[in-house]
């Protein structure tokens, strides 16, 4: 079965900066052992990987680079906030360069870059660590499979023989 949209494609996968080719990888699935799931179609895949998987079966191996515009976006200026450090967890060990979880007043989660570290506030970036940067992917696909109808109903797949939702 070839991948496209509604099915369930299984994956690993390392990036790179094409920028910096020499670098580790920024990330790299099979460290974590398990490959990536995913339901195509549904945004759970920057637009790029999605684009790559598309078309694609179980066992093939292939590389992409992808643009910033199809993965994280361009670099935007002016996107530095200064917040209060009860917004974060364990704001005592975080540094300037680190990436972290900011909780917003809404009750949400965004991922940001510390950028300074005062006494009562942390000045922060909102660009996705990766925003600009044209990445490398080293793609090998693992499986392929229909979508279950609770996997379309729930809008992103489940491992194994099913997912409970709390």
């Amino acid at each position: 079965m070839r991948a496209e949209k509604d099915s369930v494609v299984s994956f690993h996968y390392s990036v790179r900066d094409v920028a910096d080719a020499a670098a580790e990888p920024i990330d790299d699935s099979r460290k974590r052992g398990e490959p990536m799931l995913a339901l195509l179609g549904h945004g759970q895949l920057v637009p790029g990987v999605e684009k790559a998987l598309t078309g694609h079966e179980a066992g093939e191996k292939f590389a992409v680079d992808i643009a910033p515009a199809d993965a994280y976006g361009e670099y935007q200026e002016g996107l530095l906030q200064r917040v209060p450090k009860k917004y974060f967890r364990d704001a005592q060990t975080l540094k300037p360069g680190m990436t972290t979880v900011l909780q917003t007043r809404d009750g949400g989660q965004r991922l940001v870059t510390v950028h300074k570290v005062g006494m009562v506030s942390i000045d922060v970036n909102h660009n996705h660590p990766l925003a600009g940067k044209t990445l490398h992917f080293e793609i090998e696909v693992t499986g392929v499979r229909a979508a279950a109808p609770e996997e379309l109903q729930h809008g992103h797949a489940h491992a194994g023989d099913g997912h409970a939702h709390g």
